[in-house]
């Protein structure tokens, strides 16, 4: 499936010179101004095209999405329209995924997105088996493109659901970043996600974890012996994620911080 071109707003003023750009952006509130200018210059094939995407910028949309790639665990991830972006939090997890994982490891990325949690793993496990599921088509379309440099398939489906039978009892590592944002909070969140980002990709239910109680009940079965499920998580949340997960039979801790302000709740078969 590929992404819809997105609309182009009628006329655009177009910035002249990187000064004007700068200026553009820095009215429209973007903090890191100089920084985003030289990103769109660099994706722009030609005046008009960089008007058109200083415009949607300006319009609100994630930056990530304009230029249309996102920076994760140092490797380019091709995210777009409609797609939910890669958080420089969720580096934490992907290194945690890595620490768990031996060389030719089987590794799975559940609830994938834009599968930028597989490809940063296997790109630093060798030999790693990598599947990556979603049940959304859009993310799924730049998944196979973000894990194919690292031999992943890509399969669309509800959780468990999405992946082949052959899978049962093999997995060793387990990422997850599945959303856990209440739906009472989505309203909170920056208008970049809020407005840009799918509902599915944030909303976690009434207390934010639906999903992670699922996660952690249909596990056992596909975790290899020692193998290990890793979900992100927040601090304020961690207990009852980690309860989950104990309560399917898994040996559980949980490990913080504070550099990317992430938590992730580690459990064991």
């Amino acid at each position: 499936m590929t992404p819809a071109a997105p609309a182009t707003p009628a006329e655009p003023a177009e910035p002249a010179a990187p000064a004007a750009l700068v200026e553009l952006l820095r009215a429209a509130g973007c903090v890191f101004a100089e920084e985003e200018a030289e990103l769109l210059r660099a994706a722009a094939e030609d005046e008009g095209h960089l008007a058109r995407l200083a415009a949607r910028r300006v319009a609100g949309e994630p930056l990530e999405h304009v230029v249309g790639w996102a920076q994760f665990c140092g490797l380019r991830m091709e995210v777009g329209e409609g797609a939910f972006v890669p958080r420089r939090r969720s580096e934490f997890l992907a290194q945690q995924a890595v620490a768990s994982a031996r060389p030719g490891a089987v590794v799975v990325d559940l609830c994938c997105g834009v599968g930028a949690l597989g490809a940063a793993v296997a790109a630093q496990v060798p030999g790693a088996e990598l599947h990556a599921a979603d049940i959304d088509p859009l993310a799924l379309a730049y998944a196979r493109r973000n894990v194919a440099a690292y031999g992943g398939q890509v399969w669309e489906g509800d959780l468990y659901s999405a992946l082949p039978a052959e899978l049962r009892g093999r997995v060793d590592v387990l990422v997850v970043n599945a959303p856990y944002v209440p739906t009472s909070e989505i309203g909170l969140l920056p208008a970049e996600a809020r407005d840009h980002e799918p509902p599915a990709s944030l909303d976690g239910g009434a207390d934010g974890l639906d999903i992670h109680r699922r996660v952690a009940a249909g596990a056992p079965p596909w975790l290899a012996p020692g193998g290990r499920l890793l979900i992100e998580t927040s601090a304020r949340q961690s207990p009852v994620t980690a309860s989950a997960l104990a309560a399917a039979g898994l040996s559980v801790r949980a490990v913080t911080s504070e550099e990317y302000y992430a938590t992730v709740v580690i459990a064991t078969a």
